[in-house]
């Protein structure tokens, strides 16, 4: 299955008014409005293709960017891969795409503290949504606690002056470690609560940026502290 005929085959599947949704949530044209649910249908029949996958992305078409990632084999992708991919990310798609896939990269973590420091704020919001996806799949003992409880404290510090994208990541970033990494759960919660509600610019959407504190404990009510996931693609 080549690229051109999977594009073609999205372009059929394509939808105006989820389109719209997708356009009001950052995508950028050109995007067909193709639903999550047929992009696993195709993700089935292709399995894990690291070609195709980099195929997929370099269309430039959304939809097949966002199924670039589900089917794209993290363990091959090398650092020059996930820095041309992050570079060429809109908005929703550092979050997902991206991130799912440089967290399941070798070079996640080393390409994630590099990413957080980079002066394009796509860029930086990509390293930090990769560390929240990065917790989430690794094992505590694969993971440096004592440098991630140091990136908390620079979450603290700064994320009220960084852009809107980048704010939005960061908060996710303090919730994921709470929820995953169960020796940080305390103090990502004191780390919510000293940084207080976070406001993010969501355009026209009913989105809302989630209270850190209140949503970690949500999840330590359901007794899920420290439940891994499989992947974090979905």
């Amino acid at each position: 299955m080549t690229a051109e005929a999977i594009l073609k085959e999205l372009k059929a599947l394509g939808r105006d008014s989820y389109r719209n949704v997708l356009l009001k949530h950052g995508a950028v044209e050109p995007c067909y409005g193709v639903k999550i649910d047929e992009l696993k249908k195709i993700q089935k029949r292709v399995k894990t293709d690291y070609h195709l996958a980099l195929a997929l992305y370099d269309t430039g078409v959304y939809d097949a960017m966002y199924l670039a990632g589900l089917v794209a084999d993290d363990a091959r992708m090398t650092k020059d891969d996930l820095q041309r991919w992050a570079e060429k990310a809109c908005e929703p798609l550092v979050g997902s795409t991206v991130a799912w896939v440089a967290a399941g990269s070798p070079d996640g973590w080393e390409t994630a503290r590099a990413w957080i420091d980079s002066p394009h704020e796509l860029v930086a919001a990509a390293g930090w949504a990769t560390l929240g996806s990065l917790v989430s799949i690794r094992d505590d003992g694969q993971l440096d606690l004592a440098a991630l409880k140091q990136l908390l404290g620079r979450v603290q510090k700064t994320i009220h002056q960084t852009p809107d994208v980048v704010r939005s990541k960061m908060n996710g970033f303090v919730i994921a470690l709470g929820s995953f990494v169960a020796p940080l759960t305390g103090i990502a919660i004191q780390t919510g609560e000293a940084i207080g509600l976070v406001t993010v610019d969501m355009g026209d959407t009913a989105c809302k940026v989630p209270f850190a504190p209140d949503y970690i404990r949500k999840v330590e009510a359901r007794g899920a502290i420290g439940k891994k996931r499989k992947s974090a693609k979905c």
